[in-house]
């Protein structure tokens, strides 16, 4: 980015002749080049690719209850990534080097929405609110849709910004609609006059329940995660040697659910649904909720020995458990690296 504007992908980027191809590999000559002319670097969901930044937007969201994502920026003295604007999220800037000066300005548009993104149609912003320096440490909290654009000074400059991405009564309302799908009046004919949409008000009114309200917007930030994984060749590795006594742990980055009923028990996270039989539920239930290593031997149901070994098998292959005492790739999930496999 330079200027508000987004460079072109062929500038800095190149065909290898390989087999397959690999297109749009980074030219590193040509991102120093774009960076040197003062460009800047960024480098987009950074939570997705580099594991201490994915551990700690997962910490945030274990928190927080709602989702996080980060990107990077890296900007070079006396330069400008991106001109004035409103984020459709909350953010934290968190300066990690160098300095960058902010403005910020009163928003035009209060509390936008996803698809609510600044246009120089809303208007030219007023006089700065608060015109700061960020240092290396420092921390600067963006309410969604304040104006801001940020300069570097005589230093290049290094900052992370975590976005918050808050659920909306918009989106309680569109899940309150959603579960009315199933409801015949909701998906009768609407007559040329309009008329009978009153009558459905009802209906809505009881999916718009508090407890609905936070159920739905639980199921759905649950569901959402990605993993975090961490050595989990060494984990499918490890498995061979598991027994009654082997120590095992719940991956610390996992957020899950169990939604059980008289005929079984659903283990919900990153995108899974594990479905086991209602007798396991005990087991279930005590593996998610556990915070301390404990051993198959320790499950509290009436599975018998083989049956808790394949249980915990299982947790492990789809990455909800770990073995505490295999090797990791790294010392520990917030280690450097990848967040990969």
């Amino acid at each position: 980015m330079k200027e508000g504007a987004q460079i072109p992908l062929g500038a800095y980027t190149r065909d290898l002749p390989w087999r397959p191809p690999i297109t749009g590999a980074a030219d590193v000559d040509g991102v120093l080049r774009e960076w040197q002319a003062g460009a800047t670097i960024v480098l987009q969901a950074l939570h997705l690719n580099w594991r201490p930044v994915a551990a700690f937007c997962r910490d945030l969201e274990h928190a927080l209850g709602q989702p996080v994502q980060t990107n990077a920026y890296y900007t070079p003295r006396g330069s400008q990534g991106f001109a004035v604007h409103h984020d459709t999220h909350d953010v934290f800037v968190l300066q990690v080097a160098g300095e960058k000066r902010w403005l910020v300005y009163e928003p035009l548009l209060e509390l936008p929405l996803k698809q609510q993104r600044w246009s120089q149609e809303l208007g030219e912003p007023g006089e700065p609110t608060h015109e700061l320096t960020l240092s290396a440490g420092d921390t600067l909290y963006l309410p969604r849709g304040w104006l801001h654009q940020a300069e570097t000074s005589d230093t290049d400059s290094l900052h992370l910004t975590v976005g918050i991405n808050t659920y909306t009564w918009m989106d309680a309302f569109r899940g309150a609609l959603e579960d009315c799908a199933d409801e015949l009046g909701f998906r009768g004919s609407v007559p040329v006059d309009g008329i009978g949409g009153e009558q459905l008000l009802e209906e809505l009114r009881e999916r718009l329940d508090p407890d609905e309200v936070a159920r739905r917007m639980r199921r759905r930030f649950v569901r959402t995660r990605r993993p975090v994984p961490n050595g989990d060749l060494s984990q499918l590795r490890a498995l061979a040697g598991l027994e009654h006594e082997t120590p095992v742990e719940r991956r610390e980055t996992v957020i899950a659910d169990v939604e059980a009923d008289a005929d079984e028990a659903v283990l919900v996270f990153e995108g899974k649904e594990l479905r086991f039989p209602a007798f396991v539920r005990a087991d279930v239930e005590f593996c998610a909720e556990a915070r301390e290593p404990f051993r198959p031997a320790d499950l509290p149901g009436d599975l018998d020995e083989e049956g808790r070994l394949v249980l915990v098998r299982r947790l492990v292959r789809e990455g909800f458990l770990r073995l505490a005492n295999a090797s990791r790739e790294g010392s520990s999930p917030r280690s450097g690296g990848r967040a990969g496999a």
